[in-house]
């Protein structure tokens, strides 16, 4: 079938909650893919940087296939010899305590969620019930009745209510704000490093590193959430790094398992993970053998092939050419490491037609807050490959 096929198949029958670019993919190898119609693009969304191995990296197609013939899934009420190995390995490359293991980032962070208030009744000895969290506008956790509850996007929130209570928001980036928000019920501060569906937000420098410090004083958790953001991303295993910033709590998925599997896992200490007692929290899949196989082999390939420090090298290489295109289109470019967002100016008409038009020119970005133009391409991306890309994006961003 012809992509308009698949496309209208699917507008008939799948539920309209999201606005794709038309494009109908059927393959994908490193940062390249192609559509059903035999057209070849650059992927410079990695699946909102899930993908940061590269589509299919032969080592994680390898791994899955050897543990998909063995055993794939025992639930938590066995154990698995995987599990362990991967709680292992990922504790010891972060140097935290414990992991809990779940499958979609928004299930990570309802897990940090009930991790922080349970942490606060028991340890902190906060009154049951009257637990808060602190959240930074413009953010973007996920999309549970619970996480949309504090999203600053109506949208989000429109038709879904009533909203779970316990959440405050201070504006991101604003660490005096942090302070002042904190009550004696304040359990954690919830925070992404940048933020990425907001438009590659970073913040101002020193921003995580006060707030780390204020939380210490109040003996409020510092979470990050690194879903988006770590796992070499920003050219760091965690963009906390960035800052020294040693987060209390740490959410992390998507490139967890290479695009493989959905994969996520809360890091924390002993002291914080371990109030869960049996029955208190759990998932089906959440840790099942093929999972934890996949994300062992996809961790090992981001230190192998040293994902991070190419994130940094061949990021700042992209800044620096982005910033010679002088288009009359862009306000500004922010970003870190291989996580770059174009900003355009409000008379641009919006960052929809700039995406489509890369599109036709070969390259698949997405836009997110109207005006801005993602980019985050597989970390396996060539300089060869960057400047490629650089010349579609300049012959877009000069059009009328």
């Amino acid at each position: 079938m012809k992509s308009q096929e698949f496309i209208a198949i699917e507008d008939r029958y799948g539920a309209h909650n999201y606005k794709p670019l038309d494009v109908v993919i059927t393959k994908g190898r490193g940062v390249w893919v192609q559509d059903v119609d035999g057209k070849k693009y650059m992927d410079c969304l990695a699946a909102y940087s899930a993908v940061n191995q590269g589509h299919c990296h032969a080592r994680l197609v390898k791994v899955m296939r050897k543990q998909a013939k063995r055993l794939a899934l025992t639930s938590r009420a066995f154990r698995n010899d995987q599990l362990p190995l991967l709680a292992k390995e990922l504790c010891e490359l972060t140097g935290y305590e414990m992991m809990l293991p779940m499958n979609s980032g928004a299930e990570a962070v309802e897990t940090a969620i009930k991790a922080a208030r349970k942490w606060g009744y028991q340890i902190k000895g906060v009154e049951n019930n009257k637990a808060e969290i602190i959240v930074c506008d413009g953010n973007f956790h996920g999309r549970t009745i619970t996480i949309v509850t504090f999203s600053p996007e109506q949208q989000y929130k429109d038709g879904f209510g009533p909203m779970t209570p316990g959440f405050k928001m201070i504006p991101f980036g604003d660490a005096d704000a942090l302070e002042q928000a904190i009550t004696p019920n304040s359990v954690a501060f919830l925070v992404e490093p940048i933020q990425g569906e907001g438009g590659v937000v970073v913040p101002p420098a020193g921003f995580l590193k006060k707030s780390k410090e204020i939380c210490e004083k109040h003996h409020v958790l510092f979470v990050s959430d690194e879903i988006q953001s770590g796992l070499g991303r920003t050219g760091k295993m965690f963009a906390c790094e960035h800052e020294n910033v040693r987060a209390d709590m740490v959410t992390i998925g998507k490139a967890l398992s290479g695009g493989m599997y959905p994969v996520s896992a809360v890091l924390a200490s002993k002291e914080i993970l371990g109030v869960f007692k049996p029955g208190d929290h759990g998932s089906t899949y959440g840790g099942n053998p093929l999972a934890c196989a996949i994300a062992r082999e996809a961790l090992q390939v981001i230190v192998d092939e040293k994902l991070c420090e190419r994130a940094t090298e061949l990021g700042d290489y992209l800044m620096q050419q982005l910033q010679k295109i002088n288009s009359p289109h862009v306000d500004f470019y922010r970003g870190k490491g291989l996580w770059i967002g174009i900003v355009l100016k409000q008379e641009a008409g919006g960052a929809r037609r700039f995406c489509e038009a890369l599109k036709e020119n070969g390259l698949l970005a997405k836009e997110t807050h109207w005006n801005i133009i993602r980019l985050a391409p597989p970390l396996v991306i060539t300089k060869k490959e960057i400047d490629w890309a650089l010349e579609r994006i300049e012959r877009v961003l000069m059009m009328d």
